[in-house]
């Protein structure tokens, strides 16, 4: 004891302390949650349909979307469409850096009871790219133009669920990636 401190040991063993607990019942409550999510791909016609819905999401009716502002919709969409390409510009950044910091495996590849029921556009899994830029241009087109609300809510929700159902994402990824995309909108517009 001779100037050095004793470690008090824990009262548990090395793996059930607590937060390991934590961290497990948390894997385990996504994992049931992906499982139960994915069981609606069991029917043909849903994974046509949003198989579709997530295709969408790759980003070429966004894209579309900021073209078809930028042409005609006067000096409104020419600043709506500069936002959405700025919001896109840094979320883009961003989520290829957590991306690849984060490197979690899809779930088709860790989670047993999941297929992809997809293609994936890449290896990781989260954050959700088609949901972080689904919920950023929907903010954006919302503020520039509320009517579209009506239009771009419901598809966003859309992408998101699909990724889920057809094995490409876990709900935290979605979640995060809605998070992400929605904060990165509203500072565009000094919204937070």
């Amino acid at each position: 004891m001779h100037g050095k401190r004793q470690r008090h040991a824990s009262p548990w063993p090395e793996h059930s302390h607590p937060l390991w607990l934590e961290r497990e019942l948390w894997i385990a409550r996504e994992r049931a949650i992906a499982l139960w999510m994915h069981r609606a791909s069991t029917r043909d016609w849903v994974v046509r349909v949003l198989d579709a819905v997530s295709r969408v999401g790759d980003g070429w009716i966004w894209f579309a979307i900021i073209v078809w502002l930028w042409i005609a919709g006067g000096p409104t969409g020419t600043s709506a469409s500069v936002r959405a390409v700025g919001v896109g510009a840094v979320n883009l950044v961003l989520y290829q850096i957590i991306k690849r910091w984060i490197a979690r495996p899809r779930p088709y590849r860790t989670c047993p009871g999941i297929c992809a029921r997809a293609r994936s556009l890449d290896e990781f899994s989260f954050p959700s790219g088609h949901t972080l830029h689904s919920v950023a241009f929907s903010v954006i087109l919302t503020v520039y133009y509320p009517m579209s609300a009506i239009f771009v809510w419901p598809l966003t929700v859309l992408i998101a669920l699909s990724r889920m159902v057809l094995g490409l994402h876990y709900p935290s990824d979605v979640i995060v990636g809605a998070l992400i995309g929605g904060v990165t909108a509203a500072v565009s517009f000094n919204l937070l």
